[in-house]
């Protein structure tokens, strides 16, 4: 009978829920995993994936790309315009003045993404989107357990735990390799 010690990674990647988003991306990207363990300290505080990631971005509001058109706006009646007052601020000052790149184009101000306001993955951290709830095995677990709690759960890794300490993680991946090689040595 297979256990989990037998097949878990303990070469483990780790993130802090302090990190951003746009970290946890590239590090994700980087190592071609799809999510890891989020650690405040030596305490587990969470675990984050890729689905994690793009469930809170697209619980975020979005800034808006289009207007309606005129025909439907059904708003006030505008109203005639104000008499300019010699040496009062514009009202749109305030605006001019937050924006480095006042008097550019709108077309070239939307077309920079790497901008503050619009970039949600460095806007964002780790903490704000992992998943709080913690599913682990003990390192003497059997697999085939340990499969059925991630197909029941419906998650693709376990956090492998002995003593309240974080000792290795146990992925989808490495069941399937552990049935492929069991299948393997089975039919020699």
């Amino acid at each position: 009978m297979t256990r989990v010690r037998d097949i878990m990674s303990t070469d483990l990647i780790v993130v802090s829920p302090d990190a951003s988003l746009r970290s946890l991306v590239e590090l994700l990207a980087e190592r071609h995993i799809g999510g890891v363990p989020v650690l405040a300290g030596s305490r587990v505080a969470g675990v984050i994936s890729m689905d994690d990631v793009l469930s809170f971005l697209s619980s975020q509001p979005l800034v808006p790309s289009t207007r309606p058109e005129e025909q439907d706006y059904e708003g006030e009646a505008p109203e005639e315009e104000a008499e300019e007052i010699e040496g009062a601020e514009a009202p749109g000052a305030f605006f001019a003045d937050a924006w480095a790149d006042v008097g550019a184009d709108v077309v070239e101000r939307f077309a920079v993404a790497s901008a503050p306001e619009w970039d949600m993955l460095g806007e964002h951290t780790v903490g704000e989107a992992m998943t709080r709830r913690i599913l682990s095995v003990r390192p003497t677990a059997d697999v085939h357990e340990a499969a059925r709690l991630m197909r029941d759960a419906g998650v693709h890794r376990l956090l492998v735990m002995e003593n309240g300490a974080l000792i290795g993680i146990l992925t989808t991946t490495d069941v399937s390799n552990s049935v492929a090689t069991e299948g393997r040595r089975s039919r020699s």
